[in-house]
This record gives structure tokens, C-alpha cells and sequence, in this order.
């Protein structure tokens, strides 16, 4: 069976240029991280370069889902800043599940950057390879045009690279007052809790002031590259039209294989492109575990390591009911007198789990949502 009659020559590739700009999702997924790496800057072959070419840049990084409030300070966020994102992984955590964590930083850390050997460098490196495939193929052939489009499609990378490069800056404290500990308790819409143990610093740093981006170049110089990669990107489209039918036939395979790694690595945890071991994450574990059934539970858990109710109130993480406020206070109870008898016991079990107060939590609140049972609880 014959598909192709006349063989090659009347093999029909002009949607070839089409496959250069498909993939916007993949790229755009991990475009801001891959712009703090230097190899930004590498000669390449990128899918939906035009993803890229934008008339203005964001100054901060895109924040997550999940309210941060401050134990000792009553200090509020409505988001959760995307570096402290990134650390936690919130999101992934069960419903219902509390956690806690105590950050601090290490003395030989690294600013928080872009890995350099992690998966978008390995695709930065696989777009430079098929670049130089591709200009070799178009020597061998003498295909001038598709040895333009080469050239003109590799150099864009590099021009949107120097309109995109950026660092990173995180807010510093300049006052040295002494102002409250610095723990914080991330609440995220599915019920779970994230308790934070660290220093105000590092609370600074990551939760209550946005990251800032600082780009390498200004924003109106920055239009003109956008101009200029648009420019590179049409002639280069052009130019790939008019190549040889072998060589749009590479030419497809290789944005076929890009397109595809892209993907991949989009669906990759977005830890996995980020240097963060400036900070270390050290888990503390607590009696009744940190699994629980419903929210009732894992708000006490909550309550009972950060020994405090303030939070929960100045977050609106209860219902603003008679009976939800009232099993907060004697929730700030049984923390309180629990500290007072137990002062003295050792904090942790056999197991090395830090010992926490035991309250029927549920039975509680089902007592004062039945106003005939209130006085008889109390």
C-alpha cells in the first residue's frame, strides 16, 4: 500500500513551522525559575518561544494557596509566599494533617537559586544539542534556509535570556528591636496544619514580605528585546518553511522530542528546580501522631504544640460561633494546666515523641453545640 506517490518530494511539511510554537503550558510552568539559571543565556531551540515574549514581567514570585499567621505576633497573610512554598509543600500533605517543622539556616548554605544540575538545565543542554544537530544536518544538505532558521531560532533563547535573567531578593530585617518569636502556623484549605518553629529573621524572609525579583535589565529595554525576539521569531518560522523536505523532517522530530520533555519535567514536583539548602528542615514529632480524621482534631493538635489559641482566632481558621469560641478558650485551658501539672515531667515518650495534653476535643465541642449540655460539660 502506497501513501506517498511521487516518494518525498510531494510530502506535505509547511504545518512544520506550527510545531515551533506549540507547548505553552509546558514552558510556561517552569519559565520564571528557568530564568534565574544561568544557562538562560544558552544558544538553544525552545518550544512556544512566544510564551516568552511578554510586554511586561512580574516583580514577584506567583504566591500559593494557605493562610500564615504568627504565633506569639498575631501577624496575618492571606497567601503563602512561593519560596516558603516550595520548602513546605503543603499541598501535599492528607486533609487533616499537622505538622511541625523547625527551620533554621545552614552556616555554609548557598542563597536560595535555580539547581544547576537539576531537569531544567538538562533541558536547556537537550534544546542546545538539537540545535547543533540541526545545524549540522543543514551544512551537510546545504539547506541555507533551514541553516537561517537555525541560527534565528537558536539566538532567540538567547535574546528572551537576557530580557528574562533575574535573582532572587528576600526581605532582610533592618531593625534589630526585640520583637516576638518568629513561629508561624500555615493553615491550607484542605484542614491540614504546617507549624513553623524559627527565628523572625527567617519568618521575614519567608513568609510575611514577598520575594522580589531583580532583573538584569530594565523594563523598557526589556520591550525592545521582546520586539527583537518577535522579530527573530517570525523570520525564523519563514525560513523553516522554505527548508528542505529531510530537513523539516528533522526539524519536526526534534520539537516533537522537546515537546515532549517539557511536559515531563512540567509534571515534575517544582522542588526539584530550586536550590533551597540555605535553610534545614528538622521534623518534630508529637503524642496522638499527625494523622487525624476531621478538623475539630487537627486544629487541637495544632493548638496544643504552638500552646497557643490567639492564632487560630486572628486567622478565622474556627467559625465565628458562641460554641466554637468557647471551645477555644478551654482549648487555651487545657494547654495552660497542662504545662502548670507537667512542668517538671520529662517533654518526651519512650518513643522520643514530645509529650502534648490529652482532651476529648470532640466531645467538647458536641457538648456546647447542644446548649442543653453546656453547663452540664463545664
Amino acid at each position: 500500500m502506497r501513501f506517498l506517490s511521487g516518494g518525498l518530494n510531494n510530502l506535505q511539511l509547511d504545518i512544520v513551522g506550527f510545531l515551533a510554537i506549540l507547548g505553552e503550558g509546558a514552558v510556561l510552568a517552569n519559565a520564571q525559575v528557568s530564568a534565574l539559571s544561568k544557562f538562560v543565556f544558552l544558544p538553544r531551540l525552545l518550544p512556544a518561544p512566544q510564551a516568552l515574549i511578554k510586554t511586561s514581567r512580574p516583580d514577584r514570585l506567583a504566591p500559593s494557596d494557605g493562610k500564615v499567621v504568627g504565633c506569639k505576633s498575631g501577624g496575618k497573610q492571606p497567601k503563602l509566599n512561593h519560596v516558603a512554598h516550595i520548602l513546605h509543600s503543603g499541598h501535599s500533605l492528607p486533609d487533616y494533617t499537622v505538622r511541625c517543622v523547625r527551620l533554621t539556616k545552614n552556616a555554609q548554605g548557598k542563597p536560595v537559586k535555580a539547581r544547576n544540575a537539576g531537569p531544567l538545565t538538562w533541558l536547556s543542554l537537550l534544546g542546545c544539542a538539537m540545535s547543533l544537530v540541526l545545524l549540522g544536518l543543514s551544512i551537510y544538505y546545504g539547506d541555507g534556509m533551514s541553516l537561517v532558521a537555525d541560527i534565528l531560532l537558536s539566538s532567540l533563547s538567547t535574546i528572551v535570556g537576557i530580557g528574562s535573567k533575574w535573582s532572587l531578593e528576600l526581605p532582610q530585617r533592618t531593625s534589630k528591636r526585640k520583637v516576638p518569636a518568629g513561629d508561624v502556623v500555615i493553615c491550607y484549605p484542605h484542614g491540614a496544619f504546617h507549624v513553623i518553629k524559627c527565628d523572625e529573621n527567617i519568618a521575614r524572609e519567608l513568609y510575611w514580605a514577598p520575594e522580589k525579583c531583580n532583573y538584569m535589565v530594565g523594563l523598557q529595554a526589556y520591550r525592545f528585546v521582546s520586539l527583537t525576539g518577535t522579530v527573530l521569531l517570525m523570520f525564523g518560522v519563514i525560513a523553516l518553511a522554505n527548508a528542505q523536505i529531510e530537513l523539516q523532517i528533522a526539524w519536526g522530530g526534534a520539537y516533537i522530542i522537546l515537546n515532549a520533555a517539557y511536559w515531563v519535567v512540567a509534571a515534575l514536583p517544582p522542588r526539584l528546580h530550586w536550590d533551597i539548602s540555605l535553610y534545614r528542615v528538622d521534623e518534630e514529632r508529637y503524642t496522638g501522631g499527625d494523622r487525624f480524621v476531621n478538623f475539630t482534631q487537627a486544629l487541637w493538635q495544632a493548638v496544643a504544640i504552638t500552646q497557643e489559641t490567639k492564632w487560630a482566632r486572628s486567622a478565622d481558621v474556627a467559625p465565628d460561633t458562641v460554641a466554637w469560641n468557647e471551645w477555644l478558650r478551654r482549648a487555651g485551658d487545657q494547654v495552660a494546666e497542662f504545662q502548670n501539672e507537667h512542668d517538671d515531667l520529662p517533654k518526651r515518650d519512650l518513643g522520643g515523641n514530645i509529650i502534648l495534653p490529652r482532651w476529648d476535643c470532640e466531645g467538647a465541642l458536641s457538648a456546647l453545640m447542644n446548649p442543653d449540655k453546656v453547663e452540664e460539660f463545664a
